[in-house]
């Protein structure tokens, strides 16, 4: 079998056991119960989607500033380019890391320089990873504090411990060079001349990568955007547990958050962390308080929300692709 065969069944493997999951946690808490505490007036879920627009805001910002002055590109246009970036990330199979690669794109699209573009996305990126482990520390901490249980404590720190180690050493080859590097190995493996751009374009991206990190303001500036950000996004789960008359206090929303922050990056392999996701809600709501079949619902108000804030998004990409496509055709034919 060939490895695209390989890593297909596996997706498709991954999928089917998060569907399995869904399906087990769903008549374990009765799909009747869940369906009744998952009814919510429409304003509620339009007013969640609507507040989501707040954390994008704060992560275009959070984005933003890292770009040099001089090659910024307008707020409002790089808010649109992180809105289809999550909306990929989030709707897209297997397109945890597409997402980003996508508002790369089209921000070099929009006339920042290519490696500037690609450089301030794994910038921030990179950031992210490290203050979202930081939110995750700090929910473990409150649920303790709230609960007193402390028996997942343990295998959660190791998680941590484990993704902060791969990505310090993620870190530490962008500051020695990793890309330009790795276009040298594809290079002498081919013996191919028309490889020798890959290389340029490596060490460019390396030094501009090493250019952003020299610019502490910016990245302090990143952190703040980025940790006000993750901060606010717990009102989300604030107004959903406020409409289902559940113990709505943002200390409860806070660590609600942290853990689907949490459950997201470590089930990036499952499409859509489907079932894992339910499988966290309905976990630390227990030890909230929170019944079980309200903890399903309310992981299935926040995939309502990722689908009426991703579905746009996506629309709009597919017709700016659409229109460069149709422009490139254009082109063409005149020529």
């Amino acid at each position: 079998m060939k490895p695209p065969s390989k890593i297909k069944l596996t997706f498709y493997l991954l999928g089917f056991g998060g569907a399995a999951l869904f399906t087990v946690l769903l008549i374990r808490e009765g799909a009747g119960r869940v369906m009744q505490a998952f009814v919510t007036p429409e304003w509620v879920i339009a007013g969640i989607v609507a507040y989501h627009s707040i954390p994008i805001f704060l992560d275009t910002i959070a984005w933003w500033v890292l770009f040099p002055k001089s090659q910024r590109i307008p707020l409002v246009q790089l808010f649109w380019m992180r809105w289809i970036g999550e909306s990929v990330s989030t709707l897209v199979p297997s397109g945890a890391v597409g997402g980003d690669i996508v508002r790369a794109r089209l921000a070099a699209i929009k006339g920042a320089p290519l490696s500037i573009a690609a450089g301030t996305v794994i910038v921030d990126l990179t950031l992210g990873v490290f203050i979202t482990a930081g939110f995750t520390i700090l929910g473990l901490l409150l649920l303790v504090h709230v609960t007193g249980q402390t028996s997942f404590v343990g295998p959660t720190l190791i998680g941590i411990v484990i993704a902060l180690c791969a990505f310090a050493g993620f870190y530490f080859a962008q500051r020695r060079g990793m890309f330009g590097f790795a276009g040298r190995i594809i290079a002498r493996l081919t013996s191919s001349p028309e490889w020798q751009s890959m290389i340029e374009h490596g060490e460019t991206l390396d030094e501009t990568v090493r250019s952003l990190y020299a610019r502490r303001g910016a990245l302090v500036a990143c952190c703040g955007w980025t940790i006000l950000s993750l901060g606010l996004a717990s009102g989300e789960i604030w107004i959903a547990l406020y409409a289902m008359d559940l113990p709505a206090s943002f200390l409860n929303a806070l660590i609600l958050q942290t853990t689907a922050f949490t459950i997201r990056a470590a089930a990036f392999a499952v499409p859509g962390a489907l079932g894992v996701q339910e499988g966290g809600y309905v976990f630390v709501g227990s030890l909230l308080g929170i019944p079980g079949e309200s903890a399903f619902a309310l992981s299935l108000i926040a995939r309502l929300r990722e689908l009426g804030f991703g579905i746009p998004g996506l629309v709009i990409w597919q017709l700016i692709e659409a229109r460069r496509l149709l422009r490139s055709r254009a082109e063409t034919v005149a020529s």
